[in-house]
């Protein structure tokens, strides 16, 4: 009996204190390119801000992404119910460049927007760090998007202008090896995220892709990592062939938190070949992307 009591009189006073510290810096994550917590291509099961047990949190972002011929730019905010759910709002303005000229559309913008909620189901990604137990979390994003002179195309291609994301995330926080690893199943039919409609003539089914994120904390408040995020390819083929190809993302980024309330993140990413048909080179850059948290 007493072997039993020592450690949950034990446990009770360190459970207080790490709530009354709230998280530790950067296990909120940053603000992914979708509004939701996490690394910036990928959301995680944590929720954003600091808040913990009992406490309301908000973050405002904005994100911006130049690659060869496009360029993206993303501004949100979101609202943590403690650690256990999460709403967001995700703006982005993408801008086509010498492909929207190509196709007779000159200063072609893709505009979409993000609504996102997430639910914590189990786990404790802090508490847990001492088990093998993720803290895992169900999120759903609906997205609308606005494709400008575009929308007639992809009609024409079988793509929707709104599409339902459904994601599952499972993270966790190997504080002795000051790592975290985040593994995310998605469903969807969003091409390129949804930044060309959803779903088409070669399949209006949904896919189930996975996406990966790893993070290495080198102290309190600097992380080093890397994210991969596989894509459904919805468009290919279709009446273009191989045009619309889809290729995955990927990325390296740092991220710097110097206290609670700003974090900035630089990434080297990844989008493959957008648009191969037209621009066949792949599209590369470096993403940049300030959060504020309360």
């Amino acid at each position: 009996m007493i072997r039993t009591l020592v450690p949950l009189l034990l446990a009770v006073p360190l459970a207080c204190a790490a709530q009354a510290q709230g998280k530790l810096l950067l296990t909120g994550g940053v603000s992914s390119i979708d509004g939701a917590a996490g690394g910036g291509l990928t959301p995680w099961a944590l929720t954003g801000s600091y808040a913990t047990s009992g406490q309301i949190g908000a973050t405002a972002y904005f994100t911006r992404l130049p690659v060869q011929d496009y360029s993206l730019s993303g501004y949100g905010a979101s609202v943590a119910f403690g650690e256990r759910a999460e709403l967001s709002l995700a703006k982005q303005d993408f801008s086509a460049g010498g492909t929207g000229a190509a196709l007779g559309l000159p200063g072609l913008r893709l505009k979409q927007t993000i609504l996102g909620a997430k639910l914590r189901l189990v786990g404790d990604a802090v508490l847990d760090a001492d088990t093998w137990m993720p803290q895992i979390a169900l999120g759903v994003e609906y997205k609308h998007l606005d494709a400008g002179g575009l929308a007639p195309t992809l009609s024409a291609l079988g793509a929707k202008r709104n599409g339902v994301d459904v994601y599952l995330s499972a993270t966790k926080l190997l504080l002795a090896q000051s790592t975290l690893v985040n593994v995310t199943l998605r469903a969807t039919r969003a091409n390129q995220n949804g930044l060309l409609g959803f779903g088409g003539t070669a399949s209006s089914r949904y896919s189930l892709v996975p996406e990966v994120s790893v993070a290495y904390l080198i102290n309190k408040q600097w992380a080093i990592g890397a994210e991969y995020r596989m894509k459904p390819d919805k468009l290919n083929p279709s009446v273009l062939g191989d045009a619309l190809r889809e290729d995955d993302w990927k990325d390296v980024f740092v991220a710097w938190a110097p206290n609670k309330h700003l974090s900035l993140t630089a990434a080297y990413v990844d989008l493959g070949r957008v648009v191969p048909g037209i621009q066949p080179r792949r599209q590369r850059g470096v993403y940049g992307s300030i959060q504020f948290a309360y």
